[in-house]
Order: structure tokens, then sequence, then C-alpha cells
């Protein structure tokens, strides 16, 4: 359960940061700017895997908050172009 917590608490963050890079993305509420990050770090996390692969046993990727905002900004982008 903590884990889940922890997870969002970082999406937060990783939403928030993304907002900040993206033009009229301040239409997002909190629990959207959660997600925003945490399908950010999927995204962020599949970009680092097809560059080079962490190491056996590594519970993160090294790049990870970086990689995990420029995922969320990318997920960010291609929401904005669908919704509109």
């Amino acid at each position: 359960m903590m884990h889940l917590l922890w997870m969002f608490i970082v999406g937060l963050v990783v939403g928030a940061i993304a907002k900040l890079f993206v033009p009229s993305a301040g239409h997002l509420g909190l629990i959207m700017t959660g997600v925003l990050g945490i399908v950010g770090s999927f995204v962020g996390g599949f970009i680092a895997r097809l560059f080079s692969k962490p190491p056996p046993g590594a519970p993160i990727h090294p790049a990870g908050i970086l990689l995990s905002i420029v995922g969320a900004v990318i997920a960010l982008w291609v929401w904005n172009r669908l919704a509109l």
C-alpha cells in the first residue's frame, strides 16, 4: 500500500514539473497531475530501456526521474494533440 502512495507522490512531482514545460497544461487537477507523472514514468522507463538495460537486480533505472519528466512531457504533448 505504501508503494502506491509513494508512486502517486512521485507522480505528482513529476507531473507538476512536466506541466511547467508544456504550455496550456494548467487545466489538469491534482489527480490527473499524479496520473500524468505515473504515465510519464512508464514512458520514460520504456525510453530508458531502449537505450540501456539497468544492472541486474536494480530496482530503478539510474536516469529515472529525469526520463520520467521527459516521458511526462511527451505524454502531455500527445494528450494535448489528441484532445484538440
